[in-house]
């Protein structure tokens, strides 16, 4: 019977192994595509007024208003696309990293307004990017070439 369980978990380990990151690249690429393609239609985010004031504040003003939804908008369909194919993924990885600091700046830059005594919708929204993040980071080591090993079961 213990031969039998070792023999699931080792085939078990192996498979997640070879395709838990995939899963997690294409499944990250479908949300990025997901809530890019709503801020291309004006009001239909929730998250369009902070992603816009961000934008704006971040860019000094360069980028505003509609310029600014349609900016994160195009930004995040991009990074979804790449990480759903893999097609341009490390083009999509570094621009990736910069919607990140996007995403995660209103934490500084908005903190009272987020978390005016209990946090807003806009904070749980942008606190449980801090998972998009890791995620990220473990697609851009595997995409620069880290590799996940297998560890040989020690005896017991």
């Amino acid at each position: 019977m213990m031969d039998l369980v070792r023999t699931g978990v080792a085939r078990l380990t192996g498979w997640l192994t070879r395709y838990s990151i995939v899963i997690l690249r294409v499944s990250l690429g479908l949300v990025f595509l997901g809530f890019g393609a709503l801020k291309f239609f004006p009001d239909a985010s929730p998250a369009q007024e902070l992603s816009v004031r961000t934008v704006e504040t971040l860019t000094l003003g360069v980028f505003s208003g509609e310029a600014a939804r349609l900016l994160t908008a195009t930004m995040e369909v991009f990074v979804g696309a790449t990480l759903v194919t893999g097609v341009l993924l490390r083009a999509g990885l570094v621009v990736l990293g910069v919607s990140m600091v996007g995403i995660m700046s209103p934490l500084v830059l908005f903190f009272a307004d987020l978390f005016p005594g209990t946090p807003t919708l806009e904070a749980q929204y942008v606190l449980k990017d801090i998972v998009l993040v890791a995620a990220g980071l473990v697609i851009a080591a595997k995409a620069l070439g880290a590799r996940m090993v297998l560890e040989q079961p020690r005896a017991t």
